[in-house]
C-alpha cells in the first residue's frame, strides 16, 4: 500500500472516530459526506451541513475537494454549487494537515472571519460590507429554514394515535373489494 493511500485511510479512520458522522457516497474510499455542526457564538450556530468530501488521489499532497451540500449564506461559499472558494483551502493546505484539521479548524474559521473581497456569492458580500448585522440575520434565516434538522416524529401523541385506530384497516382495503369468504 502505498503511502498516500495509507494516510487517506488513516486520516478518514480518525474522521470517524471522532464526533463527525461520515456517510460513504461510493466504494472508493476517498469521496464522503461529513455532518458539519456550525460553530457555537456565531450566527450558524445550531445548525447542521451536509459536506461532500473527494480525495485527490495524490492526498495528502494536495488538498480534498469539499463542497457544501446543505444550503448556506456565506461570501466565500457558492450559494448554488456549495464550492468553497479553492483559493482560501489550497494557501493554508499543506501536507501536514489532515481531514480532522478541516472540519475542526478550517470551516469553522471560514465561517467565522470570511472574506468579502474574494467573494463566490457576490450578494453575501456585499451584504456582510454594507450592513453586518443585516448579514447576520441572513446567515440565521438560512441556517435555520436549511440546516436545521428536523425534529423527530413523535408517533405517541394523541391525534396520530387516535387517527391510526380511527382508520383502522380500510385504508388498506378497496370499498369494492371482497375481503371475507363470499356469501353462499
Amino acid at each position: 500500500m502505498s503511502s498516500p493511500s495509507r494516510r487517506r485511510e488513516m486520516d478518514m479512520m480518525n474522521l470517524m472516530m471522532s464526533d463527525y458522522k461520515l456517510e460513504m457516497t461510493s466504494d472508493e474510499i476517498g469521496e464522503f459526506i461529513v455532518e458539519f455542526h456550525g460553530p457555537k457564538d456565531s450566527p450558524y450556530e445550531g445548525g447542521i451541513w451536509k459536506v461532500h468530501v473527494e480525495l485527490p488521489d495524490s492526498y495528502p499532497y494536495r488538498s480534498p475537494s469539499i463542497g457544501f451540500m446543505t444550503k448556506i449564506f456565506h461570501p466565500n461559499i457558492d450559494e448554488l454549487s456549495g464550492s468553497i472558494c479553492v483559493d482560501v483551502l489550497n494557501q493554508t493546505w499543506s501536507q501536514a494537515s489532515d481531514l480532522r484539521n478541516v472540519f475542526d479548524s478550517y470551516l469553522p474559521q471560514l465561517l467565522l472571519d470570511p472574506n468579502p473581497e474574494d467573494p463566490l456569492n457576490g450578494d453575501a458580500a456585499s451584504l456582510l460590507l454594507k450592513d453586518k448585522e443585516q448579514y447576520e440575520q441572513k446567515v440565521r434565516e438560512y441556517t435555520e429554514r436549511y440546516a436545521k434538522p428536523d425534529p423527530p416524529a413523535d408517533v405517541s401523541s394523541e391525534s396520530d394515535v387516535s387517527d391510526i385506530f380511527s382508520r383502522g384497516s380500510s385504508d388498506d382495503v378497496d370499498d369494492d373489494e371482497v375481503v371475507g369468504p363470499a356469501d353462499l
